[in-house]
């Protein structure tokens, strides 16, 4: 694609990076058939291509977004799923992200709709202030029917279980259950702590039961995806800035074999910080280390090797492939072979790679088109008669758990319960196989 930058805008790392990007799209179309919402929607507008078009157009001219412009690129997911199509290798991640900040410093939305994303930016990293907001919520749960848009999906999810606070939330080292192998960090997030404590707990005693001494950093939390993908690039970095404080204090003190991430999405981030502050003299090459050091917590396990106790009940799980892991990561097959390695039987989605419409906060934002998402991908699920639905990250566990009977448990649940650890307390009054202590 041809560009028609200044030099002066080159100037900018930002625009430099932009122009790369654009260059490198040939027009193809590939990324079409992979795009959820253009399947969904139809217009070029909602394409990938689409969208580069757009974005092009905004830069280069160097003008405050367009509303209409605005309207299209709010309705990408993020999911990259345009990226593992696209055959000529366009970095779509980086230049969504950087047309979102630009967004977000020119175009003034409207006024409840820039209440709603700081409310979520601020809400949504810290566990113990949206812990309460949830509890708080949840007298109106029961309403949430009446109501359509935004404020259902938003009380939709104060209907959810609310956590307690965990053994695993507080800054701690967990040692390794006989010879050491690896000294690793987890990172135990935010929202996943409140909605689904469980995750880091089945973690922490599947890592330890295979050699792991497990670092529990003070000082971490939020990887800054949600303030990111909302375009607030300051917060996110200072949040990045503050895990990144944290892990290197662990990597002095003891050093880090690795840094575990259970929520996919939050993993893609940290696997990002590199590039991120790599024009930041002072954190450029602590960020790079960082970066080359995390993985998803399937990764890790595969390394390790999955050492079963006990032979799992032989339950057919179908795995959803989150976008993050799938597309962000390129880590797809590497769960699969985990859950059949451990006994058991993994059933093949339709349409693995398309989004369920969770997306960080796609689903609040835009809970007609996740709505949509969501029912197809629900439907695709069901049609493989699993009895158990099995996901690597939080925001899609939520989401599907939104629109089906069928328990959704994190990977690391099933592989621990595999490995001698208790039944998923999803499966808890379920008849899908015997209980474990």
């Amino acid at each position: 694609m041809q560009t028609r930058f200044t030099e002066a805008q080159l100037a900018k790392p930002e625009f430099e990076i932009a122009n790369g990007i654009l260059r490198a799209c040939v027009h193809c179309g590939f990324c079409l058939t992979a795009c959820p919402t253009y399947d969904l929607l139809g217009g070029e507008g909602d394409s990938p291509r689409g969208r580069i078009y757009l974005i092009k157009d905004m830069l280069e001219n160097e003008r405050p977004a367009p509303a209409a412009v605005v309207k299209h690129l709010d309705r990408c997911l993020s999911c990259l799923s345009c990226a593992t199509a696209c055959p000529s290798g366009v970095d779509y991640m980086h230049l969504i992200d950087h047309a979102r900040v630009y967004v977000e410093e020119t175009y003034r939305r409207p006024a409840p709709e820039r209440l709603l994303r700081r409310l979520l930016s601020v809400l949504l990293p810290r566990p113990r202030l949206f812990r309460l907001v949830l509890l708080a919520a949840r007298a109106a749960a029961p309403l949430r029917w009446l109501f359509p848009g935004r404020l259902g999906a938003m009380l939709r999810l104060a209907g959810r279980p609310v956590g307690t606070p965990s053994w695993v939330d507080r800054p701690q080292v967990i040692p390794a259950q006989g010879p050491r192998r690896k000294r690793v960090a987890l990172l135990t997030g935010c929202v996943q702590q409140v909605l689904a404590p469980e995750i880091n707990e089945a973690t922490a005693r599947l890592l330890a039961r295979h050699g792991c001494e497990v670092v529990v950093p003070r000082g971490a939390g939020c990887c800054g995806a949600v303030s990111q993908h909302l375009g607030h690039i300051e917060t996110a970095e200072r949040w990045a800035r503050r895990n990144i404080a944290a892990l290197a204090r662990e990597l002095e003190a003891g050093g880090l074999d690795a840094i575990v991430v259970n929520a996919s999405g939050c993993g893609t981030t940290v696997k990002d910080y590199g590039f991120l502050f790599r024009n930041d003299p002072a954190l450029a090459e602590q960020a790079a280390r960082i970066s080359a050091l995390t993985r998803d917590v399937s990764e890790l396990v595969a390394e390790l090797g999955l050492g079963a106790e006990r032979a799992a009940p032989a339950l057919a799980v179908a795995y959803h492939s989150a976008c993050s892991l799938h597309h962000g990561q390129g880590v797809c097959e590497v769960p699969k072979a985990l859950l059949s390695t451990a006994g058991f039987a993994v059933r093949s989605v339709p349409d693995e790679h398309l989004c369920c419409g969770s997306a960080g906060t796609y689903n609040l934002l835009q809970p007609a088109l996740a709505g949509a998402l969501l029912e197809r991908k629900v439907a695709n699920i069901e049609s493989t008669g699993a009895e158990i639905i099995a996901a690597g990250n939080i925001g899609c566990m939520v989401q599907i758990a939104s629109g089906t009977r069928l328990p959704v448990v994190h990977t690391i649940e099933l592989l621990d319960w595999a490995t001698g650890g208790p039944r998923p307390a999803a499966l808890s009054g379920r008849a899908v196989g015997p209980e474990r202590t």
